[in-house]
Formats: C-alpha cells, structure tokens, sequence
C-alpha cells in the first residue's frame, strides 16, 4: 500500500514500523520504557499518566506546519486547520477554568511565569515568591534561575507548623513592596488562600501570579479554590494532574481587560505580545492538538472522579504512614502532595528514592524546611521523600491498595542499611516481597488504555 493511501490511522502504525526498521536497538529502548511504566508504581507528584488520545495527538502531522502568530492572523499560509486547533484549545482552556483569557502556546510553565515575569517586571525590580525549601519553585525567585538572577527577591517560608504564615508575607510586602507576588507550590500539602494573596498584592499595588501547576486539576473539579478571579494572572503546566503534554498555559480572569499600572494596554494585549513574538516563535502545533483533547477530557465526570481519588488516596496514604511511624509534613495533606520527613529515621532523601526506585516505586527526593540529614538539606541530598498520588488514582486503586503502598513503602525504608548512595542496602528478602506486591499490585490496578487489551 502506497504512502498516498493511508489514513492517519496508518501512517501512525507505520511510523511504529518505521522506527523498528531504522533503529531496531533503540525501538527495544522505548518499548521497555513503555513496559517499565505499566510496572511500576508512579508517586512522583509532578507526573499523570497521558491517556492514550492525549498520546495520539502529538504524533499527529500539525508537527509539520509553522504557525507563527495567533489564529486568524498567521504569518505563514496553510494554517487553517491549525487555527480550529488553537482556537479548541483556547476555548476548552477558559471553559475548564472559567477563565475571561487563555493562551495556549508557551512551551512549558517554567516558559509561561518567565513571559509573564519579564513582561511586568523589568529586569532587576522586586518580585516576591516562596522559596524552594519551603516547597516554591525554581521560577519564583530561586537565585539559580533566571528569576533569582535577574530580579531581585523577596524570599518567604513556613511557620514552625509547616504552613503558609500569610501575616508575615504581608509584613514582608508592606515592607519591601514588590512589583509582582508569586504564590504557587511544588511541594505543599495544604491549601493555599488565594483571597489573601490578592489581598496583600493589592495593599502594595502588586501584580499577583499564581502558579497551579500542581493542583491544576484539583481546581478544575473544585477541590480547591479556585485563583483565577483572584489572580492577575495564573499560570499551568499541562503534564501534571491535567494528564495533558508537556507544555504552558497562562490565564487570566476579571483583570485581563484591565489596563495595566504603568502601560496603556490591557494585561491580555500585553500577554499576547509577549508570548508571541516577544519570547516565543512557532507554537508546537501537535503539543497544541493534545493539550486541546485533555482539555476536553478534564471537562468530564470522570476527570473529577479521578480528583477526589487523588484527594482521597493521598489523605489515607499520609494517615497511614503517619501511623506507622513516619513524619509528615504538616501533619497530613489537602492535596495529591504527601511530604515525608525522613530525619528521625536518619535516612536521606536520595537513598529513600534509589532504594524504592529498586523496588519498583518511584518517588522523588526533596528539601524539608528546617530539617537536616548529617548538617546537610540539598537538592541532592535532602531530608525527605515527596509523594505524589496523581498515578494512584488514575489506576483507581482502592482504599485498600493505598494503604498496602503505605507498608511496603515503610518495608522498604525500614529495611534501608547505609546511608550513602554508593554502599547502602536492602535487605533481600524484603526487596523480593515488595517487587512481588508492586508487581500484583499493578496488575489488579492497569493503567486505563495502557492494557493489552484494547
């Protein structure tokens, strides 16, 4: 059958075909990833599993076109097709969020805060975000990106209870004022009062960004309030609980049609221009076709079913551990965050995540505020583990398969001897017990449309 024949049906399968012929080994490599991923069980919290549509839609031909420009008003002809993408996607995005503006082009949230940072604050102005201990992000002012490098920064933290202490972020605004405030997280387990926020930024006269990349679905279905009023302007990846590709979104709501402080053009004009041709050029068009089919999927029952699974699971995992003697941050969680203080077991964070890696459970080491492991609380060696029970929920695990994680993750971590990443171990007989209920485990709970069979 001649290439003129296939339908896109086809043409994905044969380029699966394509691939075994021109490199046979690295085929091998993707398949196992493939394998690997269905194996396992996934607790990173900055991950979902894309189904299988979402999957689809970036390997669909808008790859080929360069749309530069905003539908209807390209710089290059043959876009037709891709402004009815673009503009699916645009409208599901303020659907699902309730959202006045929406765009859907930046490459990534770290892209989207950077377009939106540099577009209201000119280089070496004053912004205030939390810091990455605390369980920020790198893009609220940590002096290793470029918003700590190139802007100045206002740093805040917790209190003693591991809680936003939103009296002393007004203290500290009233005190510095800031040209924008950043509130968002990447490793806090409660629930983050975006009223407050505006409250403070508006005291200052500051712009206020909110960054939901993690609970971003949470606030589709309710779970949690919602910044999109509050906010000047919120900021998505689309990768994490929204199940979408990698990719950015940036929204606003009441305050896209405002004038902006100091320039006579609406923070949505203002937006627009920044992200094309200011920062970006072409939009990734195929990214665009899958960030608008998940957006559709968000939109359903069954979207927000898999969120108050996430709520539910992370509450009965955090309770769980707690009860077997494990120190969690804030004592419990709101969230699909879980944040495991590991100092009083004098474990490290990157040898809790080596040794569950080896077990089949994959989380991710991070900084717990005020804690150390040996004097020391880094990026690479810090004092905690953070879980994430996006995949959990997505596989509809029970109840009582939360609770099983929860032991054989203490199984695990009980059972570590060595404190360093090149000489510890685990016992052997527990490592083959916990491979053993990984493996049943995923079995009983497949990913949805990741079965063999169809």
């Amino acid at each position: 059958m001649g290439n003129s024949s296939k339908n896109l049906s086809e043409l994905l399968a044969y380029g699966v075909e394509q691939i075994k012929e021109i490199n046979p080994s690295f085929m091998k490599v993707l398949e196992r990833e493939y394998q690997r991923q269905k194996s396992v069980l996934m607790m990173v919290a900055s991950c979902s599993i894309v189904p299988p549509s979402v999957l689809a839609c970036t390997g669909m031909p808008a790859v080929n076109i360069t749309a530069e420009g905003y539908p209807h008003v390209r710089y290059h002809a043959g876009c037709e097709e891709m402004d009815k993408i673009e503009e699916l996607a645009i409208s599901n995005a303020k659907k699902i969020f309730k959202a006045a503006y929406a765009n859907v082009q930046s490459h990534s949230a770290t892209t989207a805060n950077e377009i939106v940072t540099y577009s209201l604050v000119r280089p070496g102005g004053l912004i205030m975000g939390m810091n990455l201990t605390s369980g920020g992000h790198l893009t609220h002012g940590a002096s290793v990106s470029y918003s700590g490098s190139d802007f100045q920064v206002v740093r805040y933290g917790l209190d003693e209870n591991y809680l936003i202490d939103y009296d002393k972020i007004e203290e500290l605004a009233l005190q510095h004022r800031p040209k924008m405030i950043i509130c968002g997280t990447t490793a806090y387990c409660r629930k983050i009062d975006f009223k407050r926020f505006r409250e403070i930024a508006d005291k200052v006269g500051a712009y206020l960004l909110a960054d939901i990349s993690h609970i971003a679905g949470l606030v589709i279905a309710d779970l949690h309030e919602s910044p999109i009023d509050y906010a000047h302007i919120t900021t998505t990846c689309t990768h994490k609980q929204l199940a979408g590709p990698r990719g950015g979104l940036i929204l606003s709501g009441k305050d896209a049609k405002r004038k902006l402080f100091d320039e006579d053009m609406t923070l949505e004009e203002k937006l627009q221009k920044a992200v094309f041709p200011f920062f970006q050029g072409a939009p990734i068009m195929n990214q665009i076709a899958a960030k608008a089919i998940s957006f559709d999927i968000a939109a359903s029952e069954g979207f927000k079913k898999t969120m108050q699974r996430i709520v539910d699971s992370a509450k009965i995992l955090a309770e769980h551990l707690q009860n077997i003697g494990f120190d969690v941050i804030s004592g419990g969680t709101d969230n699909h965050i879980v944040l495991v203080d590991l100092a009083s077991k004098n474990i490290s964070g990157d040898v809790a995540e080596r040794a569950l890696e080896e077990c089949g459970i994959i989380v991710n080491r991070n900084s717990v505020p005020n804690k150390k492991i040996n004097g020391k609380n880094t990026s690479k060696r810090p004092a905690g583990i953070r879980i994430g029970t996006n995949n959990m929920a997505q596989r509809k695990m029970s109840a009582d398969a939360v609770k099983k994680c929860a032991y054989i993750i203490a199984d695990v971590l009980n059972h570590i001897h060595g404190d360093n990443l090149e000489d510890f171990k685990i016992d052997d007989t527990v490592k083959s017990d916990v491979l053993h209920k990984v493996s049943e485990l995923c079995k009983e709970y497949p990913i949805p449309g990741y079965e063999t069979n169809y």
